[in-house]
C-alpha cells in the first residue's frame, strides 16, 4: 500500500490524530491549509455569522487552498482527515477533493470530534471525488495507539 495521510487541522486536535496515523501505516503526510486561516472567532459554531457557520450553510462554499502541491498522483491510498463541522466534513474537504483527480484511488476517512460520528460525510464527499472509492473510516480521538491503528488499518485490506 501506497498512502498518504492528507489532513485538515483547524485546531490542531486532527493534526496530531494524522501524525500518528502516517506513523502507523508508514504513509506520507500532508496538511490541507486554507488560503485564510480560521481564527478562534471564525471557528464559533454559537455565531451564525462566524465563517464556519456560513461554509457550513452553503453546501457549494469552496474556501480556498492555501497551496496545490499535494503529492496524490503517487499514492493509490489517501487518509483523509478533517474534524466534524455540523455531523459532516468542512466544505475545504470538497475543495481539496475537486482540485486534483482521484480516479482509481481509495479514499479513506478519518475524524476528530467533540460529539458526533463521521455521520453523512462520505454522502457528501463522493460528489467531489468521481472516480475514487470513498469508504468511512473511523474516529481518531484521544490518545491513538499505534498498535490500534497499525490493527485497524490491516483489517481494511487496502
Amino acid at each position: 500500500m501506497n498512502a498518504l495521510v492528507a489532513y485538515f487541522s483547524a485546531t490542531g486536535t486532527t493534526a496530531r490524530a494524522a501524525k500518528a496515523l502516517a506513523k502507523a501505516a508508514d504513509a506520507d503526510l500532508y496538511e490541507i491549509k486554507p488560503a485564510i486561516p480560521y481564527t478562534r472567532a471564525d471557528l464559533n459554531w454559537m455565531d451564525k455569522g462566524s465563517r464556519s457557520s456560513v461554509e457550513m450553510n452553503d453546501k457549494h462554499s469552496r474556501p480556498a487552498l492555501a497551496h496545490m502541491d499535494a503529492p496524490i498522483a503517487g499514492h493509490d491510498v489517501i487518509f483523509l482527515g478533517f474534524p466534524i463541522w455540523w455531523y459532516t466534513a468542512p466544505t475545504i474537504i470538497n475543495t481539496f477533493l475537486e482540485r486534483y483527480d482521484f480516479s482509481g484511488k481509495t479514499i479513506v476517512l478519518f475524524a476528530t470530534s467533540g460529539g458526533s460520528g463521521l455521520g453523512k460525510s462520505a454522502a457528501g464527499l463522493r460528489p467531489s471525488a468521481p472516480g475514487a472509492r470513498i469508504v468511512d473510516g473511523r474516529l481518531l480521538n484521544g490518545r491513538l495507539a499505534e498498535n490500534e491503528l497499525k490493527s485497524w488499518i490491516e483489517k481494511m485490506n487496502l
